[in-house]
Formats: C-alpha cells, sequence, structure tokens
C-alpha cells in the first residue's frame, strides 16, 4: 500500500532518455588478446568499453590510463583512440551508443574527453548488470547476442545514473540533473521545450531569483539557459523539417513563434557552421 503524503522523487532522467532515443550495438564480446583501434568519426556516438576483467589501457593521442575491471571508459566517436590489453585475463564488452532523438547534442558535449570510470563502489544496480555480463561471458548460453545487447542498455541507464548521482562530469547536463535546483528546471525543459519559457519561467521552476539561476545554471552547464533551450529547440525543429514535415509545424513542435523565425534561426544556423 502507497504511503499516503509520501514526497514525489524527481524523476531526472526519463525525459532525456526519451529525447536521447539512445540505441545500443555490441560491437565485440568477451576475450581482447590485441589493441582494439577506433579511428575518429563525426561526433553522432559514443563509445562505451566496459572492463569486465583484467586490466585495459585506454590511450587517446599521447595519453594511456589503465583501467582495471570493473570500470567502463567512455569516448565520444570523434576522438581517436585504443584499447590495448595490459593482462593476460582482458575481457571486454565494447558498445556503439548512437542517439537519434535531439536530445543527443545536448548529452554528446559533455564528452569532449575521454572518461575512465571505477565502477568497484558504484550503486547496486550498475553492479548487477555488470555482474551479469561478466556471468554470460564465463558461461554462454542460448540467445547471449540479445541478452548482452539488452544488458548494453541497462548498462547505459546504470551509467547514466550514476554520473548523475555522483556529478562525476563538471560541466554539461548530466551535471545539471546533479543539482537539485536546476534539475528541476532541466526535466521540465527535456518534457515540454515548445512551452512559453521565460527566464522567470525557469528560476521559479527552480525555486531561484533570476540571478541565482542565471549565474549557476551558466556556472554548470556551460552556457546561458537561453543558449541552451534554443540549441534543443533548434535540433528538435531541423529533425522535423529533415522528415519532410515542413516550417509551420516544424516551428508548433519546436515552440518558434513561426515559421519565419524558424527560417531565420536556421540560416544562422547554417551560416555559423560553413564559418
Amino acid at each position: 500500500m502507497p504511503i499516503a503524503n509520501a514526497p514525489v522523487r524527481l524523476d531526472r532522467l526519463s525525459a532525456l532518455i526519451a529525447g536521447l532515443a539512445p540505441r545500443v550495438r555490441i560491437a565485440h564480446a568477451g576475450a581482447l588478446c590485441d589493441a582494439g583501434h577506433f579511428a575518429a568519426q563525426p561526433p553522432e556516438r559514443l563509445h562505451v568499453h566496459l572492463i569486465v576483467r583484467g586490466v585495459a589501457g585506454l590511450c587517446c593521442g599521447a595519453q594511456c590510463e589503465s583501467v582495471a575491471a570493473p570500470a567502463v571508459a567512455v569516448c565520444r566517436s570523434d576522438l581517436t583512440h585504443a584499447l590495448v590489453p595490459r593482462s593476460d585475463d582482458l575481457q571486454v564488452v565494447c558498445a556503439q551508443v548512437n542517439f537519434d532523438g535531439p536530445a543527443g547534442p545536448l548529452l554528446l558535449s559533455t564528452f569532449d574527453a575521454p572518461l575512465c570510470l571505477s565502477l568497484g563502489a558504484a550503486e547496486s544496480d550498475l553492479q548487477h548488470v555488470v555482474a551479469l555480463i561478466a556471468l554470460e561471458l564465463a558461461q554462454p548460453r542460448c540467445a547471449q547476442a540479445a541478452l548482452l545487447g539488452h544488458a548494453g542498455e541497462i548498462l547505459l541507464i546504470g551509467l547514466l545514473r550514476h554520473l548523475v548521482a555522483q556529478r562525476v562530469l563538471p560541466c554539461g547536463v548530466l551535471s545539471g540533473l546533479g543539482d537539485a535546483g536546476l534539475a528541476r528546471t532541466l526535466v521540465a525543459l527535456h518534457e515540454a521545450p515548445a512551452a512559453a519559457w521565460t527566464l522567470e519561467r525557469m528560476a521559479e521552476t527552480a525555486g531561484m531569483s533570476r540571478t541565482a539561476f542565471a549565474t549557476r545554471f551558466r556556472a554548470t552547464m556551460g552556457v546561458t539557459p537561453r543558449r541552451y533551450l534554443n540549441a534543443y529547440r533548434l535540433t528538435i525543429a531541423r529533425r522535423e523539417v529533415d522528415a519532410g514535415h515542413g516550417l509551420k509545424r516544424a516551428a508548433r513542435s519546436a515552440g518558434y513563434e513561426s515559421a519565419a523565425a524558424l527560417s531565420r534561426a536556421l540560416s544562422r544556423q547554417a551560416e555559423a557552421a560553413a564559418a
């Protein structure tokens, strides 16, 4: 029976994950005997390397960092890197995570450098999925590929939860979601980006004054509230246009006042990209 008047816990991630629409593909699972090289590609996805057993070296440029199991290494796809065996018993799961939703660029922008994270003291749900993957690699059974695919999706959610709860990243959306005040506003923006958002309304949602909110948002997110919202709206609109839905519908879906306003925003984006 639910407890009467129990406080409602803010769900910080569901709206973001819905906007990300992630797709996880397992590229390798098992022993890694030779170095795995990952060439730079457009920054449209994440490489997530789970170190299940043993020790690996994550090399990016001239820097190499040893990563001992259980651990995870995350690299954006535009970062050339290599995963190098540092022990004979190394077992890894290498996943590619693509984002089909408009929130993808918001998350990808926070991974401008490789991230290596020990999972020895991580939350129990994250440790459970790592243990499940380790057991599957040690004792393969029927439908292993399907199990690892779903486990990869759960691993991604567990990783996002951990990064938010521990505020591992110094800046960006996951750091912002780890801030109790900013999280309320960010969740609301992710749920309803087309709403009539003003700085006053954002600050009120966060329970702060306008000045305090704007200062904390910029310090935590690396951009102003308006720039963050505009970037999200423009990505939403761009995807609508690319899908052939027309400027009018795209403007309405993304919260622009008119098709003309959206057209100007798209033109400015194209000019900035060309420059």
